[in-house]
């Protein structure tokens, strides 16, 4: 249905444009929140009376008028209505949503996607210091921003992942400690096992590997024990590796790729950070007080200075993430997206003010942030807060072992970044219609039997004669598959993969509704080859919105 609703957005313009020159500039079609209203809605005659001067309901009557002269409105439009204060709603004709089917099967995989557009996008998530296991709060930020660069990559950008993570400062010197307290043979409870240690069996682990002089790889670093316990600095440096190799594992576990990691202390060690704070304080934006610098964030809209570099000289941990998204720029990224959990909320202001202090050209706003709550976990009516190898809270591999990687990503992707929630460990391995992984997948296995039975070659089905789909069942299925390529527009600019499960659950109901409704393998050649072309374009686009989570699309259940 992309050429009807671009023909009838050009006759849209055109009229607009008669009506008030320039006004189709801005011409659009919105879905009418009631299927009964119509199938498109125009709103255009309530925005334009009061500069023309004229009722709404005046415009609209003016504007059906001409609509209904164009060709494009008399191919495609079977009614035109005015409602209320002058909304205008359309009615498509059969032949105008069976288009869609056409356009989803020949398409395949590319259905919704749009043309290169010649911009790129750094996503940055994850981003985990290597002190312990991925916990399912990493999981769901590894599922958001998957997502979020698969919805950008639709939109024709050229998206790269990056994993940014420290392997010095004050935890990596706790896990190299407490690697080095248990390979002495104390554990967690012993006189000498420190307060701020890390408790986990993984420590011991790492201990035992360290000891056996193993060597660990890593996907940006590699390294081997010597087995001395008192090789502290060969403790740390095995530690972070094993560390970040064990983070590779969940992530693969999990299916996530990254195509750069980029380590906070490099910033310090290239001297970025004191270049950083030089640029600032020769921009006049620092001052300094009781021995310390600080930064005018307030000129920025900070609702206070914040300090710098403190009086013992050490830099506050926004510094660096200046530096950093300094560097971002820098490397050619004038977009860049951050998904971050909650804690981190007050750091915008204060990175943002720096960056518009540092005078490089960064616009305000950069980079965009996309914050998101933590997780609980319950399975078996309880709440889960422990996990032993970890030693305090739920890992993402946990949460894949008790169920999937396609239930994990699928379910922390149904809410809203920024809202609680909750992962039911049951729910999640339920087969039934209450578990929306299932449901969907459910849809798309369903069809791939009807397909199966058939027997015949699905590539023949493209150019089947759909005039038969003209039931109110198969009506509504065909106008669901419409609406995916904006349904992506929108979830790639409101940074929203829970939109495309909302999408999915709903086409999944109206396939649903439409199976229960006709049967799919009649006697009659033609009628069964159009419902056949059209629950193939509903498994195609099942299969696109699944790989737009991350999530497969199994042929059998």
């Amino acid at each position: 249905m992309l050429l009807v609703k671009e023909e009838l957005l050009g006759a849209l313009a055109a009229a607009l444009d008669k009506l008030s020159p320039g006004a189709g500039a801005k011409a659009t079609f919105e879905s009418p929140k009631v299927a009964a209203h119509g199938d498109l809605a125009c709103t255009a005659a309530m925005q334009l009376a009061k500069p023309l001067k004229l009722n709404p309901r005046q415009v609209a009557e003016s504007l059906k008028a001409d609509l209904l002269q164009t060709p494009a409105f008399q191919r495609w439009v079977d009614a035109l209505d005015i409602a209320g204060p002058g909304f205008i709603n359309i009615r498509l004709k059969p032949a105008a949503k069976q288009q869609v089917v056409h356009e989803v099967l020949a398409a395949g995989e590319a259905y919704g996607r749009r043309a290169a557009i010649g911009r790129q996008v750094m996503v940055e998530f994850v981003s985990a210091n290597p002190t312990g296991p991925l916990h399912v709060g990493h999981g769901r930020q590894a599922a958001l921003g998957d997502a979020i660069c698969n919805l950008y990559a639709s939109q024709g950008w050229k998206v790269f992942r990056e994993f940014y993570y420290n392997d010095a400062g004050v935890q990596i010197a706790t896990l190299a400690t407490s690697t080095q307290l248990r390979a002495k043979g104390l554990k967690p409870g012993d006189a000498g096992w420190p307060e701020s240690a890390y408790n986990g069996d993984y420590i011991a682990d790492i201990a035992n590997d360290f000891l056996a002089k193993k060597t660990v790889r890593a996907d940006d670093r590699e390294f081997t024990a010597s087995g001395d316990v008192e090789d502290l600095e060969g403790i740390r440096q095995f530690a972070v590796a094993y560390l970040r190799h064990e983070q590779d594992l969940d992530l693969q576990a999990f299916a996530v790729k990254f195509d750069n990691y980029y380590l906070e202390s490099s910033l310090y060690t290239s001297g970025k950070v004191e270049a950083t704070v030089r640029r600032l304080q020769d921009a006049g934006k620092t001052y300094e007080q009781d021995g310390a610098l600080w930064l005018k964030s307030t000129d920025y809209g900070d609702d206070k200075d914040r300090v710098m570099r403190k009086s013992d000289g050490t830099y506050t941990y926004f510094v660096p993430d200046v530096a950093y998204h300094i560097a971002k720029w820098e490397r050619g990224y004038q977009k860049a997206v951050n998904i971050q959990g909650t804690d981190h909320h007050g750091t915008i202001a204060r990175v943002r003010a720096g960056l518009q202090a540092a005078g490089v050209g960064i616009p305000q706003g950069y980079p965009d942030y996309v914050l998101h709550t933590m997780v609980r976990v319950m399975r078996g009516g309880e709440e889960v807060k422990i996990s032993k190898r970890a030693g305090g809270y739920v890992t993402l591999r946990d949460l894949i072992d008790w169920t999937s990687k396609d239930a994990v990503r699928f379910f922390l992707l149904s809410r809203k970044p920024d809202t609680e929630y909750v992962f039911d460990v049951d729910l999640a391995l339920a087969q039934n219609n209450d578990n929306p992984v299932y449901y969907v997948q459910y849809a798309h296995a369903r069809i791939c039997s009807v397909l199966a039975a058939w027997g015949g070659d699905a590539a023949t089905l493209k150019d089947a004669d759909l005039s038969a789909l003209e039931s109110p069942p198969a009506l509504a299925l065909m106008l669901q598959l419409a609406k995916y390529p904006d349904m992506l527009t929108s979830a790639a600019q409101d940074f929203a993969p829970h939109d495309v499960t909302f999408y999915l659950r709903d086409l999944a109901s109206t396939y649903h509704s439409y199976y229960d409704a006709e049967r799919i393998l009649v006697d009659d050649e033609a009628v069964k080859r159009s419902r056949l072309a059209l629950v193939a374009a509903t498994a195609q686009v099942l299969r696109n919105g699944l790989a737009m989570l991350g999530v497969g699309a199994p042929e059998k259940m």
